[in-house]
């Protein structure tokens, strides 16, 4: 190794013994130690732990004879990312030090691109001031000290994620990364290697040796989204690494041990799927130490202009502190919108009229189409005052797109006007103002 490595493209230190290496690694930083397990007076696991100490970011190989596979195995439950048997050839140690080269790349790259994730989003935080809201903050508080398991519950859209990333944020995990995975969005048959990694030919497609999602939490946070929609051929393998750490990568025989906190978020009723026998009954109750229901957007509409104002200053710098960002009238329009998409079709719609507006404030104009629709309604709906002829004639416009499915060919066709007019007449009904009197 002396010799061939630096070849190789290494920076090699040697050290004879146990207690050198142990003052190397407190006077240098290292990728990665190759030790053998067996040694007079502080064997290679001793050396290990002590790393562990002072440079838990080194990853650790172990060389051991083919009497000491045994002891081999409980180092790589310890958190050993790999082991070699004597005699070792030169490919061999070349091999496993790609693959070590490989998964710290990795994980710099995960720690680059949620620093740069960070800086784009700023500081993680939940906008608002509603009572819904304040449960939520105070139940972040409560659990993120802890390592338990949290389960947060909420409609599509609520920001599910972004309380995840609260609680990891406000932990002692912090400084290690939060793996984000959302459970429903890939193949069942690669779901298992994503989390949990695989070894070359372990099938096929796998080119290489993998590290899953697990391994590059390890020390940090794991959220799973979507746990709903976990395989259940996956479950037990899940319910075993919240029990006692250990995962399994596909292909291999031995376990590895991984120190992760694991949240998981979902939109369904897990325990209906509990009882028609779609999810394990043992794993709910394993994820469910700690919940966290987050309140959709129209159970607190008190919160749609401060999530608006945050939106808009998010997308467009340099807005003045005081500045109004939107008209009384696209407000009203937005805060009586029932916001099935919750947050998240909020967030769209305001980077929509941002695209079409030239300058603050937003109007109703700037809107998508389906919302000035919504605007033409309410002017028509407006009781105590009779009903002028463009109220009636907006009223026919709007039960056409009702009976049409908001199909605007067929609506036109329907009233005997053209597709033209029918356009000038939403935007015209867009533009009038809501407290106009008859």
């Amino acid at each position: 190794m002396r010799i061939e490595l630096p070849r190789l493209g290494h920076e090699v230190t040697i050290c004879p013994d146990g207690r050198t290496a142990v003052v190397a690694l407190d006077q240098s930083s290292f990728d990665c130690i190759v030790v053998d397990l067996d040694m007079p007076g502080i064997s290679g696991l001793d050396v290990i732990a002590k790393m562990r100490q002072s440079a838990p970011e080194t990853e650790a190989v172990i060389i051991t004879g083919k009497s000491s596979i045994e002891s081999a195995v409980t180092a790589m439950r310890h958190g050993v990312c790999d082991y070699l048997t004597k005699p070792c050839r030169l490919a061999d140690i070349q091999a496993v030090l790609e693959r070590v080269r490989q998964r710290r790349e990795l994980s710099k790259r995960l720690r680059a691109l949620e620093g740069r994730i960070r800086r784009a989003e700023g500081v993680t935080s939940l906008v608002g001031s509603s009572a819904g809201l304040e449960q939520v903050r105070r139940a972040i508080a409560r659990v993120a000290p802890t390592d338990s398991a949290v389960l947060i519950r909420g409609e599509t859209g609520t920001g599910k994620e972004v309380v995840a990333r609260l609680v990891h944020e406000s932990s002692s995990r912090a400084n290690k990364m939060l793996v984000a995975i959302n459970c429903g969005a890939m193949p069942e048959q690669l779901v298992e290697s994503e989390l949990f990694g695989h070894r070359k030919g372990a099938f096929t497609g796998a080119e290489e040796h993998r590290a899953g999602l697990f391994e590059m939490a390890d020390g940090g946070t794991i959220f799973l989204d979507e746990i709903g929609e976990l395989p259940k051929s996956l479950q037990p393998r899940l319910l075993r690494v919240l029990e006692n750490g250990e995962i399994r990568r596909v292909g291999e025989n031995q376990s590895i041990t991984v120190d992760v906190r694991v949240i998981c978020a979902t939109h369904r009723p897990l325990e209906e799927m509990v009882e028609s026998g779609s999810f394990r009954e043992d794993l709910f109750f394993r994820i469910n130490t700690f919940e966290i229901p987050i309140p959709s957007l129209r159970d607190r509409p008190e919160d749609i202009p401060l999530l608006v104002d945050h939106f808009v200053r998010r997308n467009r710098q340099g807005i003045p502190p005081h500045a109004v960002v939107t008209v009384t009238q696209c407000m009203e329009v937005l805060t009586g919108h029932r916001w099935p998409g919750n947050v998240r079709e909020l967030a769209n719609v305001v980077e929509h009229a941002l695209v079409l507006s030239d300058e603050l404030p937003l109007q109703i104009k700037d809107l998508p189409e389906r919302y000035g629709v919504r605007m033409m309604s309410k002017q028509v709906s407006r009781p105590n005052r009779p009903l002028t002829l463009r109220d009636i004639e907006n009223r026919a416009i709007l039960e056409g797109l009702d009976r049409n499915g908001g199909n605007k060919v067929k609506t036109a066709d329907d009233l005997g006007i053209s597709l033209k007019t029918l356009y000038n007449k939403l935007h015209q009904a867009t533009e009038e103002p809501l407290d106009r009197t008859a």
